[in-house]
């Protein structure tokens, strides 16, 4: 691949620096600091980043991941247009067959998919709380099943890189145990756990709490639950959906005053609405009605069924509801996650011997200038 350079205010942990890169052969080959170099690809007052990671989106486009597991490659082309160049494709609660297909197919095609990059399945149930069920459809819900979860990563293999369950359930610490010792990351959602019960389950490996505050019980001065140990917990992870809908902004700057920015994962939880026109769209098989601003399941009480968030306006917000730094809230849809997921030494930051995963935002309102993956322009 032909050597190029990017230039304008690269990102840093620590804020941003007017440099240049130098990309070949799908990775940084150079990173320079400086004023005026020239380049390429010249964006001098914008903001140039590791490409973002979004660890939970259930579809977009019109699919849905979980009704049709070929429609990943499809909404994969789109995502570079809002700066996103890798993703986990998230399952929600289905039959095991359900997981079985959808299963195969990333296996079989995650590496030759062309976009942003499948980087393993996230499976949102089946072992959540009925309590908490949300959007996720109450007949195919079930107890965690050590068997079940075995055959599930009999089918996945290294393909299957997170799984959302309620930890209070009987079995389910059993299955989050088996799950950390395959190297799999265990997320608590969907969950009535209690703080002990939350205590228990952070010291079992699991490591992520599963768009916190909802699909859960509220915070409570007596009952702090899972919320209260979530946000009391060293080294643990919150992912939060930041559309202004799941969660109020002083909510958003109180996650960020607890957790601070290296625990926080930003995530969209999008579904079949994301980037299309409002309207009726599908969440693991259940009619969703869609407006310009939220996704709710068509059913007496409206239940949030997802969201139809992009990663760059989750950022964007993020911004505006706290007082965090671009940089900050730019490490929580990138940095973060690659930490997360053990692949921060190639992925999530602009250095040398990096993959050229990179995304150029306009710095005013985050709009997507460019994006590369692997080095190559997929969206200018």
């Amino acid at each position: 691949m032909q050597e190029f350079s990017i230039s304008g205010q690269l990102w840093t942990e620590e804020g941003f620096r007017a440099g240049r890169l130098t990309i070949s052969d799908g990775k940084i080959q150079g990173c320079e600091y400086g004023e005026g170099l020239k380049a390429d690809y010249s964006f001098p007052d914008s903001y140039v980043c590791p490409g973002l990671i979004d660890m939970q989106i259930n579809g977009g486009l019109g699919f849905d991941f979980t009704q049709q597991p070929n429609s990943v490659g499809e909404v994969a082309k789109a995502l570079p247009r809002w700066g996103v160049t890798a993703f986990l494709p998230t399952y929600i609660t289905a039959p095991i067959e359900t997981y079985f297909e959808a299963l195969g197919w990333l296996k079989a095609n995650a590496a030759t998919t062309k976009g942003a990059i499948p980087l393993g399945a996230h499976i949102e149930g089946p072992f959540l709380n009925p309590r908490y069920k949300g959007a996720h459809e109450e007949t195919f819900l079930r107890h965690p099943s050590l068997e079940e979860t075995h055959r599930l990563w009999e089918c996945a293999g290294d393909c299957l890189k997170l799984m959302t369950l309620a930890p209070e359930l009987v079995g389910a610490l059993e299955v989050a145990n088996w799950l950390h010792e395959k190297g799999i990351i265990v997320s608590a959602g969907h969950t009535a756990a209690t703080y002990e019960e939350g205590l228990v389950a952070f010291e079992s490996g699991i490591r992520l709490v599963t768009h916190l505050f909802n699909a859960m019980p509220s915070l409570h001065h007596r009952k702090p639950g899972i919320v209260g140990v979530s946000l009391a917990a060293k080294d643990t992870f919150c992912g939060i959906i930041v559309d202004g809908i799941h969660l109020h902004p002083g909510i958003v700057r109180l996650v960020y005053r607890l957790k601070g920015a290296a625990n926080i994962l930003l995530v969209t939880d999008a579904m079949a609405g994301m980037g299309m026109p409002p309207g009726k769209y599908v969440l693991g098989g259940q009619e969703v009605i869609v407006t310009d601003k939220t996704a709710r399941l068509a059913n007496f009480a409206g239940t949030l069924a997802g969201s139809i968030l992009t990663l760059n306006q989750a950022i964007a917000n993020m911004i505006v509801y706290t007082d965090c730094s671009v940089a900050e809230a730019v490490g929580m849809a990138s940095l973060n996650p690659a930490r997360l997921l053990g692949i921060d030494k190639r992925k999530g930051r602009l250095e040398a011997g990096y993959d050229a995963d990179i995304a150029v935002f306009k710095p005013d309102n985050f709009e997507t200038l460019m994006t590369l993956v692997n080095g190559e322009i997929l969206y200018n």
